[in-house]
Formats: C-alpha cells, sequence, structure tokens
C-alpha cells in the first residue's frame, strides 16, 4: 500500500493524527506506552518491535498497530526507518 492510500485509511478508521516519521539507526527505545493508540506503515529500512514478550521485525510494506497504554519496546534498523504514522486519542 502506498503512503497517501494508508494515510486515507487512517483517517477514515478515525486516527486524529497522521504523520510521517524517520528515526535514526540503530536507536533504541527501551520499553515505554503512549497515551494513543498507534498504526504505522513502514516505508523505509526496517524496526523490531518488542510486545508481550515478543520481538518482531517490520520492514518497508510492513503494517503494525500498538494499542492506547501498551508497553513496548522499538529498535530501528542499521538504515533507520521511515514510516507513515496515524495516532488516535
Amino acid at each position: 500500500m502506498n503512503p497517501e492510500k494508508f494515510a486515507q485509511q487512517l483517517t477514515d478508521e478515525g486516527f486524529d493524527e497522521v504523520l510521517a516519521r524517520t528515526l535514526p539507526a540503530k536507536q533504541k527505545l527501551d520499553a515505554h506506552s503512549h497515551p494513543f493508540s498507534v498504526k504505522a506503515l513502514v516505508t523505509a529500512g526496517q524496526v523490531t518491535l518488542g510486545l508481550g514478550g515478543a520481538l518482531t521485525v517490520y520492514r518497508v510494506g510492513d503494517v503494525f498497530s500498538i494499542a492506547k497504554g501498551c508497553e513496548h519496546s522499538e529498535l530501528y534498523g542499521d538504515e533507520g526507518v521511515s514510516y507513515m504514522l496515524g495516532r488516535k486519542h
């Protein structure tokens, strides 16, 4: 799915904030949570998410969701990661 169609899908699903983010290579964020739900489409690079004791790698074209308040960790790949992101507050 291309980023423009994904952004429209996010809006249709009630996400009130849609943005594009690029994060640096090999950065690690330890366990944390957000006060909003997230749905994202990876557009470049990769990210490894730690959710519920499992690590999952997301690459270009993959979509992931994180529920509001869900504790997770993040590790950005060797080239960093870029994604189209929706937040639902």
